[in-house]
C-alpha cells in the first residue's frame, strides 16, 4: 500500500473511531495534547542530555513505559547510569520518587510499610498507625530487584499490578501516576536470585542497556569530570502525565495491526500449530497474552511520540523485541547453538510480514 492510501485510510479509521466515541473531531484539548506529546518527549531528553549521554533508545523505551501507565526493567552492567536516569527522569516529571536498594536481608515490610504501636497524647489511648513505605511515591527505583529472596520479591506484585499494598488486612492505594522503574546486573549470579517469570511479565520492558560508543564515552569523561552541575528543569507534572496516558489509549488502531501483533504473540507458543518450526525448536514456552495488550499500547505511545495520529504495523515490530525477550523461554538447544530470545524475535520479525491480511 503506497504511502497516499495509508494515510487516506489511516484518517478514515481515526473519524470512525471518534465517531464511535461519540465525537465528530478531536476536541481541542486532544488537539492540544496531541501537539504536547511529542514537544514535551523532546524537552526531556533535552533536559535528561544534561547529565546523560547517548542511550537515546533507551530513553524513549523509559518514555513510552510512563506514558502506557506500566514498568520497566532495565537491564545492563554497572556504570552505564541506569540509576542516573531513572532519578534525573523523575526530575524532570517533577514526581515523587522514591529509590529502594535490594540487598539479601531486605524485608517485605522495608518496601510497603508497617504497623507501628501509637499511643495518643492526649487520651493515652494506644492503638496502631500504618507508616507509609518508599513504595508510596510516584516513580520507584528498584535498584539490583534480584538481590532480594523472592519473598521480598513477591512483595512488588501487588504494587505493580493492584497499584495498592495490603498491610494487617488493609487496603493502601498507591498514588497515581506510579511506576516501577528496575535495575538488574546480568553478569553477577552470585548472591542473587532471578526474578519469577509472574513478575518478569509485570514489567511492559526488558531495556538492554548496551556500552556507548567511543565518541559517546568521550563526552561522558568530559561531562563527569567537569566542575558544572547541571540543573533539570520540570518538564511535565502528574496531571499531565495521567491526561497524555489517556490520550494514548484513544489513538485508533487497524484490523490488521492488530491482527500483526496477534500473530507476534501466537506463532512463539512452541506447542500450538501456529508456531513457527524455529520457535518449536528453540523454545520451551512462549509468549502470555499480556505480551499481545502490551505490543498495542507500547505501539499506541510510539505512534504518538512520532507524531502520528495512527498505529503502523512498524510500530509494532519496533516494541516487539523489549517486549518478548522476557517473555520466551529459549530451551537448552537454543542455548548450546547461541541463540538467544532477541535473536528469534527478529527471526520472528523478518518470517510475518506486515501485510493488511495475514
Amino acid at each position: 500500500m503506497d504511502g497516499v492510501c495509508w494515510r487516506q485510510q489511516s484518517y478514515i479509521i481515526i473519524m470512525s473511531s471518534n465517531a464511535v466515541l461519540g465525537s465528530a473531531e478531536k476536541t481541542s484539548d486532544n488537539l492540544a495534547l496531541d501537539h504536547r506529546l511529542p514537544e514535551a518527549c523532546a524537552r526531556i531528553k533535552a533536559e535528561l542530555g544534561k547529565v546523560i549521554v547517548g542511550q537515546e533508545e533507551v530513553v524513549e523505551q523509559v518514555l513510552i513505559s510512563i506514558f502506557t501507565r506500566s514498568h520497566a526493567l532495565l537491564v545492563g552492567v554497572p556504570g552505564l547510569a541506569k540509576t542516573l536516569l531513572i532519578s534525573s527522569l523523575a526530575q524532570t516529571l517533577k514526581l515523587s520518587f522514591k529509590r529502594i536498594q535490594f540487598t539479601p536481608d531486605l524485608m517485605p515490610s522495608d518496601i510497603t510499610g508497617t504497623e507501628m504501636l501509637y499511643q495518643n497524647a492526649v487520651t493515652n489511648e494506644r492503638q496502631f498507625k500504618f507508616i507509609h513505605g518508599p513504595v508510596f511515591a510516584n516513580i520507584l527505583l528498584a535498584d539490583e530487584i534480584n538481590r532480594t529472596p523472592p519473598k521480598t520479591q513477591a512483595a512488588m506484585l501487588e504494587a505493580m499490578q493492584e497499584r495498592k499494598v495490603t498491610v494487617a488486612g488493609a487496603d493502601y492505594p498507591l498514588p497515581d501516576p506510579f511506576f516501577v522503574l528496575a535495575t538488574q546486573n546480568p553478569i553477577e549470579q552470585e548472591g542473587t536470585y532471578p526474578l519469577p517469570e509472574a513478575q518478569l511479565d509485570r514489567f511492559m520492558f526488558m531495556i538492554m542497556v548496551d556500552y556507548p560508543t567511543a565518541a559517546e564515552e568521550l563526552s561522558i569523561m568530559k561531562l563527569g569530570t567537569s566542575i558544572a552541575r547541571p540543573k533539570l528543569e520540570p518538564v511535565l507534572n502528574g496531571e499531565e502525565i495521567l491526561r497524555l496516558q489517556e490520550l494514548v489509549r484513544q489513538v485508533p488502531v487497524a484490523d490488521h495491526v492488530f491482527a500483526y501483533a496477534e500473530r507476534i504473540v501466537r506463532v512463539t507458543r512452541p506447542k500450538t500449530s501456529e508456531a513457527l518450526d524455529f520457535c518449536k525448536k528453540w523454545l520451551n514456552w512462549g509468549a502470555g497474552p499480556r505480551a499481545g495488550l502490551n505490543l498495542i499500547m507500547a505501539a499506541k505511545a510510539r505512534a504518538l511520540l512520532k507524531g502520528q495520529s495512527y498505529v503502523s504495523c512498524d510500530d509494532v515490530a519496533s516494541v516487539a523485541n523489549p517486549i518478548l525477550r522476557h517473555r520466551i523461554m529459549p530451551n537448552f538447544s537454543a542455548q548450546s547453538e547461541g541463540v538467544s530470545a532477541d535473536d528469534i524475535v527478529r527471526k520472528i520479525l523478518a518470517a510475518i510480514p506486515k501485510t493488511e491480511k495475514l
